[in-house]
């Protein structure tokens, strides 16, 4: 149950750390790394989204017993961003230096995947 609270507890905060500036960079993003963004809607939507994880991560560290059964949909929202971006980058329609934000994600899935499998059902 304490690995599955570190674990838990580190990927809340860094999702946190890494996520909430997104709101404040949306024009940048565009300039750094074209074409601008043209749907602020889904940007939002998603930046609110992933957030939004980022508290749940923090939820399971406190009662990784009680909150188990979220540890499986929680190694998805890992999953689908390393998958989605390991394929853009194969498709040449990103930049490969966003591999290493889908490395974090995959490496945090596999240890959310072991911490699901450390903690026993209450």
């Amino acid at each position: 149950m304490k690995f599955a609270k570190i674990v838990f507890w580190i990927a809340g905060i860094w999702g946190l750390l890494v996520i909430t500036p997104l709101y404040f960079l949306f024009d940048i993003i565009g300039q750094k790394d074209p074409p601008p963004i043209t749907h602020p809607g889904f940007f939002y939507g998603f930046v609110g989204c992933a957030l939004a994880w980022q508290v749940a991560f923090c939820f399971i560290a406190t009662d990784p017993v009680r909150y188990r059964p979220l540890m499986l949909p929680s190694l998805l929202e890992k999953a689908t961003y390393a998958v989605a971006i390991v394929t853009l980058v194969l498709q040449g329609r990103t930049q490969p230096s966003d591999l290493v934000f889908a490395g974090t994600d995959a490496l945090l899935g596999i240890l959310f995947f072991i911490a699901y499998l450390k903690t026993k059902p209450s």
